[in-house]
């Protein structure tokens, strides 16, 4: 089967319905609904462990649900073969959460690599397109280095630069504010702010850092023990009066969301453990 465009400007371009997933007894979703907007930036939150990783990786059909469904351009994921994944797949950019980049190669090598793979376009073409999409990123005078002289933030930069390179209808940014200095966050951020509205694309952010993710999104989901518990702008994210979410936003140590993995009571573990 291979994917058709269906969508029209202004329709969702993916859609997620009633998502169930379990690697076998650890449920891991468990109905999640959701959609994302065409041209916008959507928020994906929530705490580590909490699905966000294996929701991207149903988007990208790596994995396919046990119940529910989603739905890119208007086709279902799971019931795609394999010419109809690889035609999704061009369409989407992924900015990794590690970032990825190909160690032996130089930043300008790394850009290039997935124009050369998926595209006929001669060098001169894609020299002048590598160029452009580093400027955009703050790092054409850069194009030379290897990926071990660049700094996190650089990396970072890198990495979003060559998940846009082929102008992507939909772009995924996998915990893209990790390890960041506070500069190299506020860089990033903007970065995907402004590339979304310049490339008229639409982008989904997965984080857990509220902070710098509610500045730059349009509409934010907040994912929590495999379901959606709110949904909405970060104005209303910001003024839940659900519980879950009021800790998770304002980081308050105390709340629904434990620190602690389920285990028998402490004292009891200390007085097992003297009795042996």
């Amino acid at each position: 089967m291979k994917i058709s465009h269906k969508t029209e400007p202004g329709e969702n371009l993916v859609e997620i319905e009633n998502l169930h997933f379990a690697f076998g007894d650890n449920e891991v979703l468990r109905g999640i609904d959701l959609a994302i907007p065409k041209g916008k930036v959507v928020g994906i939150l929530g705490v580590s462990g909490a699905g966000k990783s294996t929701l991207l990786k149903l988007i990208g059909g790596q994995l396919r649900p046990q119940r529910g469904c989603v739905r890119f351009a208007g086709n279902v994921v799971h019931e795609l073969d394999q010419d109809g994944l690889y035609e999704l797949r061009r369409e989407i950019g992924m900015m990794f959460q590690a970032g990825g980049l190909f160690s032996d190669l130089s930043v300008y090598e790394n850009i290039a690599f997935p124009m050369r793979e998926l595209t006929d376009l001669p060098e001169e073409i894609i020299h002048d397109l590598v160029l452009m999409k580093l400027h955009a990123v703050g790092l054409r005078g850069a194009s030379q280095l290897m990926p071990n002289a660049l700094s996190g933030g650089m990396a970072r930069r890198v990495a979003l630069a060559r998940a846009i390179a082929l102008d992507p209808v939909l772009t995924i940014y996998d915990e893209p504010f990790a390890g960041l200095d506070p500069i190299s966050l506020n860089v990033i951020a903007q970065l995907i702010r402004r590339l979304t509205d310049a490339l008229e694309a639409t982008s989904i952010v997965v984080t857990y850092d509220v902070s710098e993710t509610l500045k730059i999104v349009d509409y934010a989901y907040l994912i929590h023990d495999g379901k959606v518990v709110q949904a909405g702008t970060p104005e209303e994210l910001e003024h839940s009066a659900n519980p879950s979410v009021d800790q998770f936003i304002h980081a308050k140590a105390d709340g629904p969301v434990a620190f602690h993995h389920p285990s028998p009571p402490y004292a009891s573990d200390l007085e097992l453990d003297a009795s042996r």
